[in-house]
């Protein structure tokens, strides 16, 4: 094939965008898996399987919570609303009435603490008389019906007693106020509704309002007690402030009498601070020049008087600076003319007696100006020595004046310390006598309590719902719980989703007749549902390894009775109609073969045929008039298993599979004995059989583990024994629509769940 390809140094054309195009339609998805969706179905359908069971439950726990809802007592509710108020009713401290929001919430809460104490139900009991009333009277209470069961049967003596003090008749009418006593905030507000339980409308009313008064009066009698005792204890703590106050204005006048401080009020502790600031800053002027002067005086003092011009002070000095620049100029000068002259030319000779002159005149001004800072050294050290005197002078008369004033100063904070108690005293108590001559109120009741109509409870219908609600749940896990822990196969479908294997055919279970029977079920019943199972299965096999001539099938299960030869004989027959086929028995323990197809006894098999005994003729008998032979075990040997592992096995079975298309091979089950993981890896392939509603699952995935890491190859699942009218039902193995086989007739060998025979409409399922 030929492909165009494009001109080197063709100019390229600029690709354009490609069409947008529509997003493929996805269906919604809620993010549940395959896997998921199977477990949903699985609770679902366990839930659907006894979902009458669940509903009868659910309808006589409703039923009995219904008798019991209508046979309890009603009980009424009534409300009495109160405005509880920010603060405890202050009249003068206004900072107090408006506090932070914290202190706020913390005064609401313990008032609706203090509504619902001992002191308020017990003030309501008494003005009220409750323990007189039938309901908070213990000497009127009926017995219970346990108490009154117990009597009538001769058990126990009557709980009531025959004398009751006035003590014990309150303390139980406050025990049951209480309990009937509830009090709920309303959200955002300072609002609090004060709620009575009681069977009698009326007294629930009655007893909310006089909750609340009680409560309103409580408080205002508490506050006026209070209010007294903290009156006579100001009064008390008054006279001793006053009387100390007295003292500390005496000590305070003595003492400024003593020292003659009467009308200084501060100002000689003023001054003296002043004339030592000066002196300080005096003397730190005094000692800075000095500093600056000694550094300039030992450089004098280190120096010879020829190099006074190099100190950097001399040098500041405008004389000898002049002086330098006109030693500069003569050094030029005289440069220029011995290197113009020579060294004896007359003018040489004056330009050196010049250069000498103001050499010397330099060295006398530099020596001048050193003195000048000498003197000027001098003279600043002995103005800050006595800067220093002074200033010690004036300290010492400072720290006489400080002693004097710190007296003056304790004795005058005592004074004001005292007179400021004293008035935030006096000033209370006159607060404190205000407030109890004007008592506010800390709430008050804004919506009284009216009696009810309709009781707050039982509520009929709400137990009797969550009672139904409560017991579906219940039924339903109970229904969960019980699959859960069931863990045997309950279908092909389930079998599929648990052990990950293809279901090959779910065939039916049988009916419970002989073994003969039950073997020939695909020849006498052509047209049941067994047999449609078993051609199923037998299409399967076919279909597998479709470039094998030859195939060896091994037929095997987990644990005895899951009717495996039941499946190979049948399975044999069914292959036996196309191909030339043999069904070997290899369970030589416990063989069924030979019972199952009524061979003759003496019947040499298998194990004649290894041992060289007899021809493969002789232990290969035609069954019936089907192209089908049966190689029975023969007889029994020691140990089967040396039999299987020796070569003379492997070469018969390996003659034997040449001769024949299908060898079909009976296995003892893998759990009970090692028969089958020797047989799996001689075999082209290997057929589990299962029982359905028997056979553990997590058995049944060893069995193939083993089988596999034995080197065999599964082939499939035969789910066996399967009810399909209960699987149908409970499981969802099969849907309305599924293929009915009821047209090609009834099997006698079918049978339902309770092991009787099923009818024709109840065979309608194909298999898996």
């Amino acid at each position: 094939m030929n492909v165009p390809v494009p001109m080197t140094g063709s100019p390229q054309l600029p690709q354009l965008p490609a069409p947008l195009q529509p997003a493929p339609f996805a269906p919604l998805s809620l993010g549940v898996s395959q896997e998921q969706k199977v477990q949903l179905l699985e609770y679902w359908n366990s839930i659907v399987k006894r979902k009458w069971p669940i509903l009868g439950l659910a309808t006589g726990v409703a039923v009995l919570a219904g008798v019991v809802a209508y046979a309890l007592t009603p009980v009424y509710q009534s409300s009495a609303t109160l405005l509880i108020e920010a603060g405890k009713g202050k009249i003068v401290s206004i900072e107090e009435v408006y506090g932070n929001p914290a202190q706020q919430r913390e005064h609401y809460q313990t008032q609706l603490e203090i509504i619902k104490s001992r002191e308020v139900a017990e003030r309501t009991v008494k003005a009220l008389k409750l323990y007189d009333n039938p309901q908070f009277d213990p000497r009127k209470a009926t017995p219970g019906w346990r108490e009154r069961a117990m009597l009538a049967m001769g058990i126990g003596t009557p709980k009531t007693k025959s004398v009751w003090t006035d003590e014990e008749l309150t303390d139980v009418a406050v025990k049951r106020l209480m309990g009937s006593l509830t009090i709920d905030p309303v959200r955002l507000s300072q609002l609090a509704k004060v709620n009575i339980e009681s069977e009698d409308p009326k007294l629930a009313a009655t007893l909310a309002n006089a909750v609340a008064a009680q409560y309103i009066e409580a408080d205002r009698d508490e506050r006026y007690q209070m209010t007294q005792q903290v009156s006579l204890q100001l009064q008390d703590r008054l006279g001793s402030l006053r009387q100390k106050l007295t003292e500390s204005e005496k000590a305070l006048q003595a003492y400024r009498e003593e020292k003659g401080l009467v009308n200084l009020g501060g100002s000689a502790q003023a001054e003296a601070g002043k004339e030592v600031g000066g002196l300080s800053d005096q003397l730190l002027q005094a000692r800075s020049r000095r500093m600056a002067l000694e550094a300039t005086y030992q450089q004098a003092k280190n120096s010879a008087a020829t190099q006074y011009s190099n100190i950097p002070a001399v040098l500041r000095d405008p004389v000898v600076t002049d002086g330098m620049r006109q030693l500069g100029v003569s050094r030029a000068k005289l440069a220029e003319l011995s290197a113009s002259l020579g060294r004896e030319h007359f003018k040489v000779k004056e330009a050196e007696a010049e250069l000498a002159a103001l050499s010397t005149q330099v060295n006398k001004q530099s020596a001048e100006v050193v003195a000048s800072l000498t003197r000027e050294y001098e003279s600043a050290r002995s103005t800050e020595l006595s800067l220093e005197r002074a200033l010690g002078s004036a300290r010492g008369a400072v720290q006489g004046v400080n002693r004097e004033e710190f007296q003056l100063g304790v004795l005058d904070r005592e004074y004001q310390s005292n007179r400021q108690l004293y008035e935030m005293f006096m000033s209370r108590a006159k607060e404190t006598n205000l407030a109890g001559d004007v008592q506010a109120q800390v709430a008050r009741v804004v919506d009284r309590a009216v009696p009810p109509e309709l009781p707050v409870r039982p509520r009929k219908a709400q137990i009797v719902l969550v009672a139904a609600v409560l017991a579906l749940f219940l039924g339903a896990m109970a229904s969960l719980l019980l699959d859960r822990l069931d863990n045997t196969i309950k279908g092909g479908d389930d079998a599929e989703v648990r052990l990950k294997h293809p279901v090959l055919a779910a065939l039916p279970e049988l009916a419970k007749s002989t073994r003969a029977k039950m073997a020939s079920v695909f020849l006498d019943e052509p047209h049941s549902h067994y047999a449609e199972g078993i051609r199923t299965a037998r299409t399967g096999v076919l279909l597998s390894n479709l470039d094998t001539p030859h195939k060896v099938l091994l037929v095997t299960s987990t644990l005895p009775g899951e009717g495996k030869t039941t499946v190979a004989i049948n399975l044999a027959l069914a292959h036996a109609q196309t191909k030339r086929t043999l069904l070997i028995d290899c369970d030589m323990r416990r063989s069924q073969v030979a019972a199952a197809l009524s061979l003759p006894p003496g019947t040499k098999g298998l194990t004649d045929l290894v041992a060289g005994h007899a021809t493969a003729d002789e232990c290969a008998l035609r069954f019936k008039s089907t192209g089908l032979s049966v190689m029975s075990v023969g007889t029994t040997p020691p140990n089967p298993l040396e039999l299987l592992l020796s070569t003379r096995f492997k070469a018969t079975l390996a003659a034997l599979s040449d001769e024949y298309e299908m060898i079909i091979i009976d296995s003892p089950p893998v759990e009970l004995v090692s028969e089958a993981l020797v047989l799996a890896p001689m075999a082209t392939s290997v057929a589990f059989v299962v029982g359905a509603m028997t056979t553990p699952a997590p058995l049944v995935r060893k069995s193939l583990e083993r089988i596999q890491r034995a080197g065999g190859r599964i082939l499939g699942l035969v789910v066996n024994k399967l009810d399909f009218k209960h699987a149908q039902r409970y499981y969802g193995e099969f849907g309305s629509s599924s293929y009915n086989y009821g047209g090609y007739g009834t099997s006698p060998y079918i049978t339902n769940a309770k092991g009787g025979k099923a009818s024709a409409a109840n065979e309608g399922a194909a298999a898996a």
